[in-house]
């Protein structure tokens, strides 16, 4: 994975119709990066494979999810992936593996459908390849499938923070662990 010329890492979270899994792993991503200094080097963002709900707002139980565990996820607005994200991204994760296999295919080249990988390959504790589908499910769900986020996206996190950081050390004690399980 190569970091574009302005050293700033893009990761792009793709779920169905971006209003559930992507919008929280957007959020919680960006948080994980932020609360170690590295928000000005990280750009998250998410999108859908498909078109259904491009324009509106994420699922209000995806936000309230968000809300109580201290997330802000209510600017959020439904895109649908572009097979022009590949150039302006270094990583693309797909929240299924139903979703990677979309983004593999709409990838122009061998070398960005190789920035495609599940959100659950970065978790050595996940159950499974996917990441469930809450829509159709209670609010209790949205909370779970939050926590599935949180540690595969610490995980992936912790992985690519070395690679992040500058000579510069964070101001932070050596050891706080900002991002440290919930």
């Amino acid at each position: 994975m190569s970091t574009p010329v302005d050293s700033t890492f893009r990761v792009e979270f793709v779920c169905t119709g971006n209003i559930c899994r992507s919008p929280m792993a957007e959020v919680v991503f960006r948080r994980f990066a932020e609360s170690v200094g590295l928000g000005d080097r990280v750009q998250s963002r998410s999108a859908g494979t498909g078109d259904w709900h491009v324009g509106e707002r994420a699922d209000p139980r995806t936000v309230a999810a968000l809300e109580r565990r201290g997330y802000d996820g209510s600017l959020h607005r439904a895109r649908q992936f572009d097979p022009a994200d590949f150039a302006v991204n270094d990583l693309i994760v797909a929240l299924d593996s139903t979703h990677a296999r979309v983004l593999r295919q709409l990838a122009p080249t061998e070398a960005d459908a190789a920035k495609v990988h599940l959100l659950t390959a970065f978790d050595p504790e996940a159950t499974g390849p996917d990441v469930s589908d809450p829509y159709y499910a209670g609010p209790e769900m949205f909370d779970d499938v939050l926590g599935m986020i949180e540690r595969a996206c610490r995980s992936l996190f912790r992985q690519l923070e070395p690679a992040l950081r500058t000579t510069t050390r964070h101001a932070s004690s050596p050891d706080a662990d900002p991002i440290g399980d919930p």
